[in-house]
Parts: structure tokens; sequence; C-alpha cells
């Protein structure tokens, strides 16, 4: 159990926030006169209090609201509640969604004092269900049910689709039979071929997101710009090769040519990451091989399942 310490809003994006004695979350928002709300997954940002007083200790003179944050909460370290809790304010329900963020233009509290502890520090939330709330207010932390739908993203490498010359159909197929199973899918990019883009985004959706399973689509070939094995070697601590294997295994039963695909499958954190190919008919095949057995090794990852040497 925590506090709301201070409410901050603003009518702009990109400028400080202030600080309100009491405000209105709406519902797949955020709230009610801020300009960080709207469909997306970073409607109301928190910031912890603790955090805060470590920064002013360093000598910094800061405001409720100057790191951008809308809600100050006490008693919680945010950081380390994971992506996917809830968290009760009297009738309004947020859910955390984010860990931070990348600072693509450093605020006026970086500009003035040479660090900012948002990007760090701050957590993001979308508003599930609305109501008011005002400083002074428990916030509640739930707990994560062990039933919940595993969250997944889906990344396209494609030149062509990325320039708009060529129509992505595999994204859309692999998302199609990821909802049939129960997935929840929380991102879709589609992204030109090469190393750091594509290294950039499986870090962005491991550690921010916390996704629990990334699959990309195309870049596994022979071409001189077919890079995703070599993008997710970059970013994975561990390699789980064993499911790109028997992907392989069970393709050559089909086509020959299975044997050219350099498809990998790996661990990041508690992401599991794993390369897909590039054709919609592949995909399908591939996606109805693998599927049926990942869940038990994402439910062991996110620590939501027993280690077990039985098969289904």
């Amino acid at each position: 159990m925590g506090k709301i310490l201070a409410i901050c809003i603003s009518e702009k994006k990109g400028i400080q926030k202030s600080p309100i004695d009491s405000a209105v979350l709406l519902e797949d928002w955020g709230i009610e006169g801020d300009a960080h709300g709207g469909k997306w997954h970073r409607q109301v940002s928190l910031l912890s209090f603790e955090k805060i007083e470590d920064f002013r200790a360093k000598g910094a003179d800061v405001d409720f609201g100057a790191f951008g944050e809308n809600l100050v909460v006490e008693g919680f370290d945010l950081r380390k509640i994971p992506v996917g809790s809830r968290f009760q304010i009297g009738d309004a329900l947020l859910e955390l969604t984010q860990i931070g963020k990348e600072c693509h233009s450093h605020c006026a509290i970086f500009h003035a004092v040479g660090d900012c502890i948002m990007p760090r520090e701050g957590v993001f939330t979308k508003v599930l269900k609305g109501g008011s709330i005002k400083v002074g207010d428990e916030i509640q932390l739930l707990p994560l049910p062990n039933d919940r739908p595993f969250t997944a993203a889906i990344v396209t490498l494609s030149d062509k689709g990325a320039q708009g010359e060529r129509e992505d159909k595999s994204g859309p197929a692999i998302q199609e039979m990821l909802e049939k199973e129960g997935y929840n899918v929380i991102e879709t990019l589609l992204l030109p071929d090469g190393i750091q883009p594509l290294a950039a985004q499986l870090s962005r959706l491991a550690d921010q997101r916390q996704v629990n399973v990334i699959f990309t689509t195309g870049g596994t070939g022979f071409s001189e710009r077919d890079l995703t094995p070599e993008a997710t070697i970059q970013v994975c601590d561990r390699m789980a090769n064993g499911i790109a294997e028997a992907m392989r295994q069970y393709s050559l039963t089909i086509t020959g040519r299975a044997m050219l695909s350099r498809a990998v499958s790996g661990i990041r954190k508690k992401t599991l990451i794993v390369n897909l190919p590039g054709s919609p008919k592949a995909v399908k095949e591939s996606l109805e091989y693998i599927l049926p057995q990942l869940d038990h090794g994402l439910d062991i990852l996110r620590g939501t399942g027993g280690e077990c040497g039985s098969s289904k």
C-alpha cells in the first residue's frame, strides 16, 4: 500500500507539469486535461517520491512535476514492479505497461543539472477503469494472476516493406494465429533490414515493456541485408536454439530449402525472442509446430510455472 503525494498535469507536451489537488482518470485515456492522455500505452506516468528525494539530496531543487510525471507516489520501488501489475486507487484501476523510457530530447531538468531520473525511474500505465483521485489517496498494488495471458510483440524485417513498396502479410498472419491462441499482442513493428534498428527495438520491448515473447519475421536468409539473427544474438543473454532447430527440422519435411535458414532463438532477461521465416506460408507452418510447446517455457521464464521434465 502506498500514497499519492502529488498529481501533476500539463496542457502541452514537452513542458513541466504543474501540481493540482485532484483529477479525473478517464478510462483508456489518462488524466482529464493532461496532454499525454490518448489511445496508447503511456497514459499516466508514475514516479517514486523516494527517488525524487534521492535526487534532491544531490543538490537539485526540483518541484513535483518537474520530470514530467503525473503521479508522485510513496511506498513503492516502481522499477521493481513487473509490467502487467495493477494499481487500485479508489474505484480507478491502472495497469503498468512500461518501465522507464527512451529520452530523445533532454528535458529542462537535464539541461539544468546534467541528469534526469524519469527515463530510469519513471513507469507508465494505462487506465483500465476511470475514477476521481486526489492527493493523499491510498494506492494499492494488486497481485499479478498466474493465469494472465502471455504478451507478445511482432517485428517484421523488410527494406521494401518499410519503404511502403511491399505489403506485410507475415506480421498480420502471426498476429492472427497468436490471438487465436490467447496471446495479447501489444506491439507490431515494421523495420528495414539491418542490425541496429532491430537490436534497439528488441532491447526496448524486453527491458521497458517486458514482453513475454517477441517474434521476428524476415531477414534470416543469405542476402547481404539479412541480419536478423545477428541482431538477435547481439541482444540475447542466453540462447535457446532448440526452438530454431526444431523449426528447421520440421520445415525440412516440407522443403529442402529449410536448410538455408539462419534463424536463431534466445532470451533477454525474461523475454523469449524467436526468429520466424519471412513468407506467410512458412510462418504459419513454423508457428503451428512450436506454439503448442511454448507456453511451458514462457511460464517458467516469467516465473508462473515450475520446471518439468515431462512433455504435453
